[in-house]
């Protein structure tokens, strides 16, 4: 997407971030074929998938709101350091998710 505002942009690329939803849990079957396997192996091999996305899609979009001037961040409601922080998360962090509920827990204050 090709803006000329960049808070509309930021707000774009934050959307478009954390859009992917989890995968659903696997149902409780009564009845397992024996050549079947696991559903919780199926089901973590399928969140390691999701987690593998969701990273690619905060370094896709995330990490180049740095390029936006500060005051950009703050209209989407982030920070600088909080972005750098969640890019230095280990990889079985949710950057976007850890991104999200520190915005709602502290609103950072205007200077």
């Amino acid at each position: 997407m090709k803006d000329n505002n960049p808070t509309r942009h930021a707000q774009y690329a934050w959307n478009r971030a954390s859009q992917l939803p989890p995968p659903p849990k696997p149902p409780k079957l009564e009845f397992y074929m024996p050549a079947m396997p696991s559903l919780t192996l199926i089901h973590q091999l399928e969140m390691r998938w999701w987690r593998y996305r969701r990273r690619q899609l905060f370094r896709r979009h995330v990490l180049p709101l740095l390029a936006y001037d500060d005051n950009v961040l703050r209209d989407i409601g982030h920070c600088r350091e909080d972005i750098l922080w969640a890019s230095q998360l280990p990889l079985q962090e949710d950057a976007i998710q850890v991104l999200e509920a520190r915005q709602q827990e502290t609103p950072h204050e205007e200077k």
